[in-house]
């Protein structure tokens, strides 16, 4: 079977990826199912897709295989650029999923500081540990 070369299958990738923009968006916003419904309907398939990568120890492979070079010049390249749009696009969903957490930490009462290396310090470590994880098993999380 002839198959073209990689260069120009990637080539040709990258182009008409490049024009899709607006059908990736119409797809978005007009899906044949909701993301939610099939989010919800998949959950067996991804546990069992997770139960069997841990058991083939693929996430180590992976890993192996990418290197710290790739992720490196993966971040540098795609990462630097998006990060900073990424995080203001997210500032609503970032407030909105930590507000529970200011205002359980703003509830804490801690326990009086002693002396420096005093073991009972971590009491006031608790306190902050035992509201952050209140808080977090009351959102489900």
């Amino acid at each position: 079977m002839q198959v073209k070369d990689m260069s120009k299958i990637s080539e040709k990738f990258v182009r008409r990826t490049a024009q899709a923009g607006p059908d990736y968006e119409a797809g978005v916003l007009n899906p044949r199912v909701g993301w939610a419904a099939a989010t919800r309907a998949a959950e067996p398939n991804y546990d069992r897709g997770v139960q069997a990568a841990i058991a083939k120890k693929r996430f180590g492979a992976g890993v192996t295989r990418a290197g710290t070079a790739k992720y490196q010049e993966g971040a540098r390249v795609k990462g630097v650029a998006r990060y900073p749009a990424g995080v203001a696009a997210g500032a609503g969903n970032y407030a909105a999923g930590f507000e529970p957490f200011r205002a359980a930490l703003s509830g804490v009462t801690l326990p009086p500081r002693r002396a420096r290396r005093d073991p009972g310090n971590i009491n006031r470590v608790a306190a902050v540990v035992q509201a952050m994880v209140k808080t977090a098993e009351a959102r489900g999380s």
